[in-house]
């Protein structure tokens, strides 16, 4: 018989958005990488070979005028942003095997390789471009001089000036080929539909350079010019795995994971991702990846979350209230994969405690709880099995067999409300048995082989949803497995253990480790200690007051922006009038009163004098200044901003301070002169 050739090693290659450093990190953020890192680890889990890529995108000509807003080189400010989100993603327990900055020598290298590549084989030619530009999506506009962007309705801007341009117009016929041989590539349908249509409207070449900044990737040969920052962007794809180098192992990275099995994008960047990029690919010959598959919006409180509208939410709130693993099952179980969802503090803390603090972890701590109470923590041996018992192991394998498969098409929600129909199930059956209680005529020897096979099965269906819920919830799982008598589950993954899960897992003998909380209940202040995160928080991201306005009524020290401002300054926004910057009320107030609140790090309670009133105001400078040092100094504050609340404590105003340092130190807005309580500045 013919020998059959050995198979290819499986391998997966998956990606997320990189990351924009124009604003710190977000919920809608976290849950395109949470999607992604537990794809991967899902992957992993089956034996097969995965890479992972994240990574912020820091070049154009948006970045530029931020980091000049802020007071910072633009490498100064796309560092502490792309530091934000690296660190956020270490918080969240994901798992990327590589995380790509846009400003690395390696991106340089592989961005220029790609550039050339398209001018030497022609698709790539000097000429000029006049004509609208959204600085905000870094988009070139098809539209009169003045038209609102279409994608984010913000007003564009006229360019004029030298440009390389890339033929794309050569690629529409071959574009609408590809998608119809391919229908897989581009999902879910409705982003499918929407990019067909936007390429049989009619392809122009797309300028793919600027002289008008300097801010980007060089043009090989042509330094005057900087690549655009989408060719630039898009290409981290391959430059992580090795693209452009010379090294021998970046080259064999990049023949082993390219061409990618998924590009996970919002949906907001499908054109970018389903037009230009495959052009480019085509046009430098490389392969096309197999799939772009855009998420929906997260929503908060049914809106976009924004920086304008301000309904912004960080991940951070949640880990630090409820945990990581909290957020990760919320997003996947509470969101239809590829439809926008809806995000809400009273449905996350409902989510949490429904199925996770009295559901899975109350099941877990109970069997557990009785298998030390009854059998010293130790499993007994099988007995035979009841029709109870043949039920429950019914409804584990038919999880077994189910969830995998929605899993695999996306389908978190229901692949998650699957699982949790045998966390029910066992609960039930739990219920039922109620081994705790031994009916009067039996003895404790009669009861106890009830008990083995009540707390043996309910165990082993219980090491069945653990086994599953681990790429979801990693880091609880992984407790759960420990607790159970199993070791490390991480380790089990990564050595293909978790590759087969098949009933009968959890053998006689095995001891189990002292029961540990894994969820505690979400108390009535859960929502209000997140509000007051978030309320904290805000202080830190609220526009910078304009330190031209402030200066022609007094010299302060520093640049005036709101107590511990960010530095990710809005540049996308229109530039105010006087009239509007009138409606701003900012006065000089005096300190009287300083102290710490309670249960914050980083609010001060501060009572002020205004000369004809005092008033009760918030400020987010705690770690920064000492109460006492502050009573009797005059500092601008923002008279006329609406009251807010925070830890039960009503802010009459804002402090206006400058941002500082890497770390965005607040520094307060002084005077040289001697300026009296009260005065307006103008």
């Amino acid at each position: 018989m013919k020998e059959r050739p050995a198979t290819q090693p499986e391998r997966f290659y998956i990606t997320t958005p990189i990351y924009y450093v124009n604003a710190r990190p977000h919920l809608g953020h976290a849950y395109s990488t949470i999607v992604c890192d537990a794809i991967a680890r899902s992957k992993r889990a089956q034996g097969i070979e995965t890479w992972f890529l994240t990574g912020t995108d820091e070049h154009g000509q948006k970045i530029e005028r931020s980091a000049e807003q802020a007071g910072r080189t633009p490498a100064e400010f796309a560092a502490a942003i792309s530091g934000e989100f690296r660190a956020l993603w270490s918080r969240l327990n994901l798992t990327n095997d590589d995380f790509i900055r846009t400003t690395e020598e390696r991106h340089k290298r592989g961005v220029q390789k790609l550039f050339a590549e398209l001018r030497d084989r022609g698709f790539i030619y000097k000429g000029s471009y006049s004509g609208q530009y959204c600085v905000s999506d870094e988009l070139y506009v098809d539209a009169p001089p003045g038209s609102p962007c279409p994608d984010c309705g913000r007003p564009t801007e006229t360019v004029s000036e030298e440009n390389y341009f890339f033929k794309l117009s050569a690629f529409e016929r071959r574009l609408l080929e590809y998608y119809e041989a391919h229908p897989e590539f581009i999902q879910p349908e409705a982003r499918r539909n929407e990019v067909i249509a936007f390429v049989r409207g009619g392809l122009k070449d797309l300028s793919v350079s600027r002289t008008s900044f300097r801010w980007g990737i060089p043009v090989p040969g042509d330094e005057k010019h900087v690549i655009y920052v989408w060719m630039d962007a898009l290409a981290n794809y391959i430059t992580a795995l090795g693209y452009g180098s010379d090294d021998p192992a970046d080259q064999e990275r990049f023949r082993r994971f390219w061409p990618a099995d998924m590009h996970l994008i919002g949906k907001e960047i499908s054109r970018f991702h389903c037009v230009y990029w495959p052009a480019f690919l085509m046009a430098a010959g490389l392969p096309l990846p197999k799939s772009v598959v855009a998420n929906g919006w997260l929503l908060f409180d049914k809106s976009k979350m924004s920086k304008s509208i301000g309904n912004i939410v960080r991940a951070e709130t949640v880990a630090e209230v409820l945990g990581a693993d909290a957020l990760r099952y919320f997003l996947l179980r509470e969101i239809t994969f590829g439809q926008d969802g809806n995000f809400t503090f009273e449905s996350l803390v409902q989510r949490y405690n429904g199925d996770l603090a009295n559901g899975y972890g109350n099941l877990v701590s109970r069997v557990v709880a009785m298998m030390h109470r009854y059998f010293d923590g130790k499993v007994p041996e099988a007995m035979e099995a009841g029709d109870a018992e043949r039920a429950l192991q019914a409804a584990a394998e038919s999880v077994m067999a189910s969830y995998p498969a929605q899993f695999e098409a996306r389908d978190f929600s229901r692949a998650l409300e699957t699982l949790w129909g045998l966390v029910a199930a066992i609960d039930g059956y739990l219920t039922a048995a109620a081994p705790w209680k031994k009916p009067p005529e039996r003895s404790e020897d009669d009861h106890r082989p009830l008990q083995a096979r009540v707390l043996g099965c309910a165990a082993e269906a219980i090491r069945v949803v653990t086994a599953l819920a681990w790429p979801i919830l990693p880091e609880s799982a992984a407790k759960v497995w420990r607790q159970l008598g199993l070791g490390d589950l991480e380790q089990a993954a990564q050595t293909g253990k978790l590759k087969t899960i098949e009933w009968g897992g959890l053998r006689p003998g095995t001891i189990f480790a002292e029961p540990a909380a894994l969820f505690p209940r979400a108390e009535k202040d859960a929502i209000e200690r997140m509000l007051n995160l978030e309320n904290e928080n805000n202080l830190s991201a609220v526009a910078a007051v304009s330190q031209t306005s402030a200066e022609s009524a007094a010299v302060p020290h520093a640049p005036a922006k709101t107590a511990d401002a960010t530095v990710a300054a809005e540049p996308e926004k229109a530039k105010i009038t006087i009239e509007d910057f009138a409606r701003v009320e900012l006065r000089v107030a005096q300190v009287l009163v300083a102290e710490r609140v309670p249960k914050s790090d980083k609010l001060l309670r501060l009572e002020v004098d205004l000369g004809d009133e005092k008033r009760q105001i918030l400020a987010g400078i705690a770690q920064h200044y000492e109460p006492e040092k502050l009573i009797g100094r005059k500092v601008v504050i923002v008279a006329n901003l609406a009251p807010r609340k925070m830890r039960g404590l009503e802010s009459n105003g804002m402090i206006v301070a400058a941002s500082v340092g890497d770390e965005g130190a607040p520094v307060l807005a002084g005077f040289l002169e001697d300026v009296p309580v009260g005065a307006r500045l103008k």
